[in-house]
């Protein structure tokens, strides 16, 4: 049994939770459900708790938005953890395939890879589940939606604090990391042959992650992130294409 903690994310999509903790218990890397963790933002919708009582739960009487979840990473004593949204389905081979990978390059490994083209947030490359899908590693400046990192890494995202605390937490991790700890962003093979390896299912992440709960559809979500890509190139972060 690998020794993965899993952090998931419930605010407006409480009915996606069980789907998750069985996606997340079927990978062909066995889960310790003790190893789940479930981070309750608080929301006008109606939470359910998870049915396997050994799944530890967060209760936040406010809505930490996107960055309280990250918290629960310094709490782990597992090597590794992983990280969803709540759109995101992980396919059975998603576990094996970051570790596969970490062997090969040692990074922040996620489902939704952005390669930024300039300074600011759009437009941009992606590359996983919801843009190029590849047979190979791909660096990447940062990822969404899914991630996959060392323990010992979650401390970077609280070294310094956020350009904002409204959005952006995917963009300060991998900005962070690469600061202080010389950790760059990857995403792992998405390869169209197999589908087994990416890090969500296709239809699930696009149909549930455009729904009228999608962040990126509310202002001023969009231009937000294009100011804290500004302020974060301007304060030294490396990016792929060099953008300066």
């Amino acid at each position: 049994m690998s020794e993965i903690s899993i952090i998931l994310n419930v605010y407006k999509r409480p009915e996606t939770l069980e789907q998750q903790i069985e996606a997340v218990l079927n990978q062909s890397i066995k889960i310790n459900p003790a190893n789940i963790h479930v981070w309750y933002n608080r929301s006008d919708k109606q939470q359910v708790l998870p049915k396997n009582k050994d799944i530890k739960t967060y209760s936040c009487n406010w809505n930490t938005k996107f960055f309280g979840r990250f918290s629960i990473p310094l709490l782990c004593t597992t090597p590794y953890i992983a990280m969803f949204d709540d759109d995101i389905l992980p396919q059975k081979d998603w576990f094996k395939n970051c570790l596969d990978s970490m062997v090969k390059k040692e990074g922040i490994y996620g489902g939704s890879g952005v390669i930024l083209q300039q300074k600011s947030y759009h437009p941009a490359k992606k590359v996983g589940w919801n843009g190029t899908h590849s047979n190979n590693i791909e660096r990447v400046d940062l990822v969404g939606h899914a991630w996959f990192f060392k323990q010992e890494w979650s401390k970077y995202l609280w070294y310094e604090k956020p350009v904002s605390w409204n959005n952006g937490e995917d963009i300060m991790f991998s900005f962070l990391s690469q600061k202080y700890g010389n950790v760059n962003t990857f995403v792992p093979p998405h390869p169209e042959n197999n589908k087994n390896l990416w890090s969500s299912d296709y239809k699930f992440a696009a149909t549930v992650g455009s729904d009228e709960n999608a962040s990126y559809k509310k202002r001023p979500h969009l231009g937000e992130r294009d100011n804290i890509c500004i302020e974060c190139i301007n304060m030294g972060w490396k990016t792929v294409k060099g953008i300066k």
